[in-house]
């Protein structure tokens, strides 16, 4: 029975994206993939096209304090505050006949956003396959209900632990009893209104604490009725000597201990990112970087509030970004804890 839910949900999900498509947008992706391509045969950046996929950070607030987020950590060097509706509005326009996915998702709690279910509303306006990620503390049934109404694409839940003992060791301050309840309200709307969207994820970031509750939380996703779980390899910013947050399992970590106790990627960094090629980030005050990596935006590419994306998005310091990474992505220190771009096993990474 899970199974056949889960293919039925999954061919929904996969109508909302085909109803997204135009001509416009497939050429464009077409364009984008093709000189990526290129730029790797001949290691030089060339690029045709706009973003296939765009990031737009709703807030930096946030009401947890994980040890590995800056949002949690307040540790952010870069100014901190809620993006205003009107600017992006004005932000989509540049690119919404072009990208086909849109995240409201970048640091921060995106519900915590005084306008955010407005934010939803102008982006399945424009045309837009609509993403975002939750810690799951703000869906009450009023807003639980709401989300499954906005027309929102996807909402990814990051539960991490079975137990309030295990989950609060990485998402510290959260209460594990409250993200539960606002899972099984989200169930309880999409079945009540019989809604085919927002496909609904719940995801597992793995660490040492909770990779002994992975099983245990696949059969509670798949009991209460959501429409996919996931896991995901954990970022940490310390790693080189060790992490008590690091799982034990290698295929588990993104991490492999070398012969002298000392820890470095598990797979080998490449001179390639298809990220750089297809996928844009833009901060809640409107500052252009290269991807989701550059959290702290040390590597801004530009502003819209003074330039047009198209402009930043092809212009002499995207170029030389890319430049760069074609040369030597481990000289880049953003790039140097990422996994894009590696021979990674699908089964295993996510």
């Amino acid at each position: 029975m899970f199974w056949t839910a889960y293919r039925s949900a999954k061919i929904q999900d996969v109508r909302q994206f085909l109803g997204v498509l135009t001509p416009r947008r497939c050429a464009n992706a077409l364009l984008v993939y093709f000189s990526y391509l290129i730029s790797r045969l001949i290691h030089r950046p060339v690029h045709f096209g706009m973003p296939i996929t765009v990031s737009i950070e709703p807030t930096t607030s946030c009401n947890l304090r994980c040890p590995e987020c800056p949002s949690g950590l307040r540790t952010f060097t870069r100014p901190t505050g809620m993006l205003d509706a009107a600017e992006f509005q004005t932000w989509i326009d540049q690119f919404k006949h072009s990208a086909l996915y849109l995240i409201l998702y970048f640091q921060g709690e995106p519900f915590i956003h005084p306008q955010f279910f407005s934010l939803i509303q102008k982006a399945r306006q424009a045309g837009l396959y609509t993403i975002t990620s939750t810690n799951a503390h703000f869906l009450d049934d009023a807003r639980a209900r709401k989300v499954i109404e906005s027309g929102l694409s996807r909402l990814i839940l990051s539960i991490d632990g079975a137990t309030q003992e295990v989950y609060q060791q990485y998402r510290v301050g959260g209460r594990l009893d409250t993200v539960l309840s606002g899972v099984h309200r989200l169930v309880k709307w999409k079945k009540a209104l019989n809604a085919s969207h927002p496909y609904l994820v719940v995801q597992l970031l793995v660490f040492r604490p909770n990779e002994g509750q992975i099983e245990e939380m696949r059969e509670w996703a798949s009991h209460v009725g959501v429409d996919e779980f996931q896991l995901k390899t954990a970022q940490l910013y310390e790693y080189q000597n060790g992490n008590p947050l690091m799982p034990r399992s290698e295929h588990l970590s993104r991490y492999q201990e070398l012969p002298d106790g000392t820890y470095r990627l598990r797979h080998k960094l490449l001179n390639h990112c298809w990220r750089l090629w297809h996928t844009s980030v833009i901060t809640w005050d409107g500052r252009v970087l290269p991807c989701c990596f550059d959290k702290d935006a040390r590597h801004q590419l530009g502003s819209l509030r003074i330039h047009p994306f198209r402009a930043i998005w092809q212009g002499a310091l995207m170029a030389r970004f890319r430049q760069k990474l074609l040369r030597g992505r481990a000289e880049i220190d953003i790039c140097t804890n990422c996994t894009e771009g590696c021979r990674v096993n699908p089964a295993n990474m996510s």
